[in-house]
């Protein structure tokens, strides 16, 4: 069955890199309203400040933060790659969401006052705020791949905020030499997208039997095991036979450094010559996370049950850039904490009534055109964390029909979560 727009919004589902630019705003005037603030205008934060607004009636200003003014969605990023989409088709504005009634300001947050509870932006505007939401997404962990940091993101992409990264390493591999080698450095958990590297190398592989076909793919992992992969080893020696070779970390793929201008790996002092390198660092909380002391170590720490910091009650921190337990960092993930976020902040500054936090998600994943394969749980809201009630995965030896039907669910699902967050 696929999942359609209408669906997925009815479930209660929940579930880049961007070049600065003058700050631009949809003005809104504020009446003595309440003041939220959200950073971040993907998956958790656009939800966030939509569901607020539509709730709350006009009874909250909403402001919604965010440097891009096209955001590209990092989930189904991979199909670009693959040639199973457009990048338009992974693209989204906030006109909708201003003409709903949003403020939406394109600009980057630079800091975060908590104790007059006001955000800094890059402009030199200051937001003053009641409640504030953060969902900024990931950063990396600087020095986490010898030999690499963002300077040398064009040399060797990262990919993992979607759009001129995403364009940038396709061009790469569409421009290798015959019988070349394509390589990615997999990142360490905990990682936005659990099966996304996989993926990734699933559509890689499938762009290279159409374009290169005697080319060859070098998958260095410093992990012993990882999301879906049985599903992802069955598809390959199925679809890619001898094109994909894995390193874990038993031959040296928990060692590695790059030297990014010689284009070189070096897999536990064996120098392998390559001709794409996909470097997918570390990853960390985005940076004003940071900024506004909301960390430790490298993500921030919230309650689950409504999303808000263990540091601070007026912050709520969403989607790939919080600790909160089981849920994975994906869109859905994000999508889905959203909303119970929307639904605690309302609750807080209009006195509404609040329910208890459910969540789901699911990650799908395109191994070959039509052979889709996905993973998801529900999950319930603890004192300690977000945790995993009930689960489901793909198996392997599914027929042919059952992977076609569940590559077109995640079609339907991508059109639904979509309007959702962007409306």
């Amino acid at each position: 069955m696929t999942l359609n727009r209408r669906q997925f919004i009815r479930s209660g589902a929940g579930l880049a890199a961007t070049t600065l630019a003058a700050p631009h705003v949809y003005a809104a005037g504020h009446g003595g309203a309440p003041r939220v603030v959200v950073i971040g205008g993907g998956a958790g934060g656009a939800t966030a400040a939509r569901y607020i607004n539509k709730d709350a009636g006009g009874a909250i200003e909403v402001t919604l933060v965010e440097p891009s003014r096209t955001y590209y969605t990092c989930f189904f990023s991979n199909l670009y790659i693959g040639g199973f989409r457009t990048m338009d088709s992974l693209a989204h504005s906030y006109g909708t969401l201003a003409a709903e009634g949003i403020n939406v300001v394109h600009d980057y947050a630079v800091d975060v006052d908590r104790g007059a509870r006001t955000v800094t932006l890059a402009s030199g505007a200051t937001l003053p705020y009641d409640k504030l939401i953060l969902s900024p997404g990931i950063d990396f962990v600087d020095g986490s791949v010898p030999g690499w940091d963002v300077t040398m993101q064009n040399r060797m992409p990262h990919a993992y905020k979607a759009g001129s990264q995403t364009e940038l390493l396709k061009a790469q591999i569409e421009a290798m030499p015959e019988g070349g080698t394509f390589a990615m450095v997999a990142p360490p958990n905990p990682y936005r997208c659990p099966p996304g590297p996989y993926e990734r190398i699933s559509m890689v592989a499938h762009l290279l039997t159409q374009t290169n076909p005697t080319a060859k793919i070098l998958l260095v992992d410093p992990k012993e095991k990882y999301s879906k992969q049985g599903l992802f080893e069955e598809g390959w020696q199925k679809h890619y036979s001898g094109m994909i070779e894995r390193i874990g970390p038993d031959f040296g793929g928990a060692n590695v450094s790059v030297d990014p201008m010689a284009m070189t790996v070096d897999i536990d002092g064996s120098v392998e010559n390559v001709d794409v390198c996909n470097v997918i660092p570390a990853q960390k909380a985005g940076v004003i996370c940071e900024r506004a002391g909301l960390t430790e170590g490298n993500w921030a720490p919230v309650d689950g049950r409504t999303m808000v910091s263990r540091m601070d009650a007026d912050v709520h921190i969403l989607g790939d850039a919080s600790e909160q337990g089981d849920m994975p960092k994906s869109g859905f993930s994000a999508n889905s904490q959203a909303k119970v976020a929307a639904m605690a902040v309302r609750a807080a500054l209009t006195d509404s009534r609040m329910f208890p936090a459910k969540f789901s998600n699911t990650c799908w994943s395109l191994i070959a055109p039509e052979d889709g394969v996905k993973v998801g749980a529900a999950y319930e809201a603890t004192e300690e964390k977000i945790a995993s009630t009930d689960s489901f995965v793909s198996q392997t030896g599914e027929d042919a029909a059952l992977r076609k039907a569940t590559y077109e669910e995640s079609l339907g699902w991508y059109d639904g979560i979509s309007a959702d967050i962007f409306g």
